[in-house]
């Protein structure tokens, strides 16, 4: 798979999908998108796949926001359909049946910062920067930055970042619920690689129907939420990892999934 402006590596069971732009620190541009869009598609596929890590070229960004050249030139209609284009991407990375996690290794700004949002986990590097600062641009955040921001650290803090177009570094991330977890620089990719692993090393249709939980319940009320895992959990009991587990546990060894 060759892209222009993103790097695609294979290690099953993970993918690497490396945001490489370090010349403009990563900024989404159409092309971007586009290419982060047909790779998702491809790693939805692969069944060698269990799980992917998104980061940044270079060791001064993840992604420092969209192409503002781009923006620019925006009207109501283009800048509609940009913005739809880009919530298309990140809801098609969220509802991803594999988990994604974010390597932050640099500033993750504006779409950068919801790019991370729409992952699953997010790590950062200790000389991190997360922040939604577009109200300094005019604008607001159009990626899905509202709603995943407010809905992952509450509304208060989400307003006070968006309203003020704040950054905050990563031991202040970690301590509002921003991030799950801080590393050095240079231990950051390798972090996100151990945990993926210990993700891929457990049941992959129970981790899948647990996502998909999770992400249902986010949107729904307490009583949906607990009827839709109410009934992954019947499906689950029909699978031959179920039944795998479940003997394992009782013979006192490691389980061997399928997948099945």
């Amino acid at each position: 798979m060759n892209y222009r402006n993103i790097i695609f590596e294979k290690e099953p069971p993970l993918s690497i999908v490396t945001i490489n732009r370090p010349e403009a620190l990563n900024a989404l541009n159409s092309q971007t998108l586009a290419e982060l869009d047909d790779c998702f598609d491809f790693i939805a596929k692969d069944t060698e796949i269990q799980a992917v890590i998104i980061t940044g070229g270079g060791e001064k960004s993840f992604v420092a926001g969209a192409d503002i050249r781009e923006l620019a030139d925006d009207n109501v209609i283009s800048g509609r359909a940009r913005m739809d284009r880009g919530q298309a991407l990140f809801n098609k990375i969220e509802s991803l049946p594999k988990p994604v996690i974010a390597a932050i290794n640099g500033f993750a700004l504006g779409g950068g910062c919801e790019l991370a949002l729409a992952c699953d986990i997010r790590l950062v590097s200790d000389k991190a920067k997360l922040g939604q600062p577009e109200v300094n641009l005019g604008i607001i955040p159009g990626y899905g930055g509202t709603q995943r921001l407010a809905r992952l650290v509450g509304p208060g803090i989400a307003k006070k970042l968006i309203f003020t177009g704040d950054f905050v570094k990563a031991d202040e991330a970690l301590q509002i619920g921003l991030v799950e977890g801080v590393f050095a620089a240079d231990k950051l990719l390798d972090e996100a690689k151990k945990l993926a692993l210990r993700i891929c090393s457990k049941a992959p249709l129970a981790v899948k129907a647990a996502k998909e939980a999770i992400n249902f319940g986010l949107d729904s009320d307490l009583q949906s939420g607990l009827k839709h895992e109410a009934a992954l959990f019947a499906g689950i009991c029909a699978t031959e990892d179920k039944a795998e587990g479940t003997r394992a546990f009782l013979e006192k060894r490691e389980p061997k999934w399928t997948g099945r």
